[in-house]
């Protein structure tokens, strides 16, 4: 039973231009051997992110930024450090730092380190090999806010069908049969 990983506490507070209230969250098992790189995928992932084709930097409570240097072409902003090469060990219990994806929708969290470590095998049942997801809640809006294929953001949204399952063949064996009133 050894108390090894961190508990870290995402937040989604803003992101298009809409704050979050109250703010869907995930908490994450992370070994202190993990990356911010990795951080930063479990992150994505986790919100239901699928164009991951953005750059993400994350500031840490000192003010020092850390970001994947190889995409920058040697712009990083001023006294970044290497996301890809920083470890999570430099966080300390309690601390709070700011992660943004997409620097054009500002998807913006807020991260905070549990006080307490836990032990990976208990909470999660193995120990992943990178950081994980083991709590959640609130409701996550899509990356670009689309609610229905074909999404324009000024349509209004389809009507729904009296019976949406009604021609279904059944989705699962113990469903039986689907007549509904036929």
């Amino acid at each position: 039973m050894a108390r090894t990983s961190l508990t870290i506490r995402i937040e989604l507070v803003s992101g298009r231009g809409a704050d979050f209230w109250p703010r869907p969250g995930r908490d994450f098992a992370a070994a202190r051997s993990h990356t911010f790189d990795q951080l930063a995928t479990a992150i994505d992932l986790a919100f239901a992110r699928w164009d991951l084709a953005h750059m993400h930097s994350f500031t840490l409570a000192d003010g020092t930024p850390v970001t994947p240097l190889d995409l920058w072409d040697g712009d990083a902003p001023e006294g970044s450090i290497d996301s890809e090469a920083t470890r999570l060990s430099r966080l300390a219990a309690g601390e709070q730092f700011a992660y943004l994806f997409d620097f054009g929708d500002d998807w913006t969290h807020l991260c905070t380190v549990a006080e307490h470590r836990i032990d990976p095998e208990d909470t999660l049942g193995a120990v992943p090999p990178e950081p994980t997801p083991f709590y959640g809640l609130g409701d996550l809006p899509d990356q670009y806010q689309r609610r229905w294929p074909g999404d324009d953001g000024d349509s209004a949204p389809p009507k729904r069908p009296r019976n949406p399952m009604a021609g279904l063949p059944p989705l699962l064996p113990w469903w039986g049969p689907r007549d509904h009133g036929k």
